[in-house]
Order: structure tokens, then C-alpha cells, then sequence
């Protein structure tokens, strides 16, 4: 035996994915985002090579390159006089 075929009118409203809402279900509420200022004020600067107070990658670089320039500035200096850095010590 078959079954009679379903009314098209009543199977568009049992449908769970129908286009009509669902009064039974309320809506949830979406989370707010937070404003853009407080945003800020609660992240730290997403520039890692930005300026900044503290370790922070943009110093670690910096201190690096002065330290380079200045050990290429030792070498060049005893070369120059022939005496090495332990000597300008007095050691």
C-alpha cells in the first residue's frame, strides 16, 4: 500500500529549515562587540615593529644593530692603533 502524497501547504511549515520563523524558538541575542576604544585599550599594538616601552621586538633589533656597528667600530680601532681592546684596559 502506498501512502496518499503530502499537501504541499502543510509540509512547508513542518519543515525545519523553512523560511518562516519559528515562534516557539526566540532568537538569541549576538555577544556586542567591543567599541573600538576600548578594543584598543585592551590589546596591545599589533605592529611587532612599531616603537614601544619594554622588550619588545622593534628594541631587540635596534640593540642589535648598535651592537654590531659598535664591534665593527672596535675592530676598525685596533686595526688602526695595533694594540687589541685588553690593552686599552690596561690588563
Amino acid at each position: 500500500m502506498t501512502s496518499p502524497a503530502p499537501d504541499p501547504a502543510q509540509s512547508d511549515s513542518a519543515h525545519p529549515n523553512s523560511a518562516q520563523p519559528d515562534s516557539a524558538q526566540p532568537e538569541s541575542p549576538q555577544p556586542e562587540s567591543p567599541q573600538p576604544e576600548e578594543q584598543a585599550a585592551s590589546q596591545p599594538d599589533s605592529d611587532p615593529s612599531a616603537p614601544g616601552f619594554g622588550w619588545t621586538q622593534y628594541a631587540e633589533v635596534l640593540n642589535g644593530r648598535f651592537a654590531m656597528v659598535g664591534f665593527v667600530a672596535l675592530l676598525i680601532t685596533e686595526l688602526i692603533t695595533r694594540q687589541d681592546f685588553f690593552s686599552w684596559l690596561g690588563l
